[in-house]
């Protein structure tokens, strides 16, 4: 019927009411959150597993330059061979 549509627009004016008295009561106070020191540490250790895990094992840009090195005759000497031998039996605790 015709005359039932003005029954609803009293219906929609009730409920905009209620929408209005509704959205006054919400207090006016921040929002805040706190995060244990627990959680910090497994974000932090989330990030660098994630930085570990995007980060090549193999520097390719050092290789190429040793293997240039050692390919140069200059560049090979009792110094040289000396220096790498000591470093490398410090590095394995010798």
């Amino acid at each position: 019927m015709i005359n039932g549509v003005n029954n609803v627009t009293q219906l929609n004016n009730v409920q905009n009411i209620r929408k209005t008295d509704n959205s006054a009561r919400i207090n006016a106070e921040s929002d805040s959150i706190s995060v244990s020191k627990e959680a910090v540490e497994m974000a932090e250790a989330y990030y660098l597993d994630k930085v570990a895990a995007e980060t090549p094992d193999v520097r390719a840009d050092r290789i190429a330059e040793v293997k240039a090195r050692i390919k140069d005759p200059s560049y090979l000497s009792d110094a040289v061979i000396q220096s790498t031998a000591e470093k490398f039996l410090t590095s394995i605790g010798l």
